[in-house]
């Protein structure tokens, strides 16, 4: 009685798919969506994203937060 056990689908990055150019700062809305309730920058495994567009995407929130567009820590 073999059971094949059912994988999930795999995540597709949300920038590759909608064919996003650059990732900007100014956009909290987008970026808010990349952030775990605590205030912490969800990880790669989480959100799908890809290698290249986590990168950019840590590098605008970060940027965001500095210019206060985006909190550091959500309570």
């Amino acid at each position: 009685m073999g059971f094949k056990k059912v994988r999930p689908h795999k995540k597709v990055c949300y920038f590759c798919k909608n064919k996003v150019a650059n990732i900007d700062y100014k956009d909290a809305e987008l970026l808010v969506k990349f952030i775990t309730p605590t205030g912490k920058i969800a990880s790669r495994h989480s959100t799908g994203t890809c290698a290249k567009h986590q990168r950019e995407l840590a590098r605008e929130i970060k940027k965001s937060r500095y210019m206060a567009l985006l909190p550091y820590v959500q309570e």
